[in-house]
């Protein structure tokens, strides 16, 4: 997230596109396969999850790795578009560091609450995170479970991620609805 998501996420939230986005990691080797961002300012569908699968698929077949095989992180629990588009892909998980009452809280976006709450009548959070098809995992639920000699990192890791995810979305949410901002070179990595 630090080194490949922020930075691409960053560049985006300057045009006015929402500060998510995603990654496909190897599961065997945690490597990158491809990492992206929301650009719903070209198209209100492209949520991070929907971009990195539509660059994933447009990639050349050799670079693909079977869905199975992969770790699919997103910065923000996925809404249900893109829980779906996940679904439909093939992908057995998702990974996720803030929530959606973390993105509804923090980074005043609660929509994906609205909508599940609205369109489905599910209160907060009250979709199945393990089912037939993926499981979803919070990445902070993870680091609050993991073993004593090694939250101390995570959870400083994570305080960092907070504070570079803050920034994009005060510069977000000041220039909502404005398109670009006006010193391109303002790009907050923390």
């Amino acid at each position: 997230m630090e080194h490949e998501i922020v930075p691409l996420t960053a560049k985006e939230v300057i045009k006015g596109n929402k500060l998510f986005g995603a990654a496909m990691l190897n599961k065997h080797d945690l490597s990158t396969i491809i990492a992206d961002t929301n650009q719903e300012t070209l198209n209100p569908l492209f949520h991070a999850e929907v971009q990195t699968i539509n660059h994933y698929y447009s990639m050349p077949k050799q670079q693909h790795v079977a869905p199975g095989d992969v770790l699919f992180l997103a910065t923000h629990e996925p809404c249900t578009l893109c829980s779906s588009a996940i679904t439909w892909a093939g992908f057995d998980n998702f990974y996720y560091f803030f929530s959606h009452e973390d993105s509804r809280d923090s980074f005043k976006i609660g929509h994906d609450l609205k909508i599940l709450k609205q369109v489905f009548k599910h209160e907060p959070g009250g979709y199945a995170r393990e089912n037939d098809y993926w499981t979803g995992y919070g990445i902070c639920d993870l680091i609050e479970n993991c073993a004593p000699s090694e939250r101390a990192a995570f959870e400083q890791r994570a305080s960092a991620l907070r504070g570079t995810y803050q920034q994009l979305s005060d510069l977000y949410q000041q220039r909502k609805g404005q398109g670009q901002v006006d010193d391109p070179a303002f790009i907050p990595l923390g």
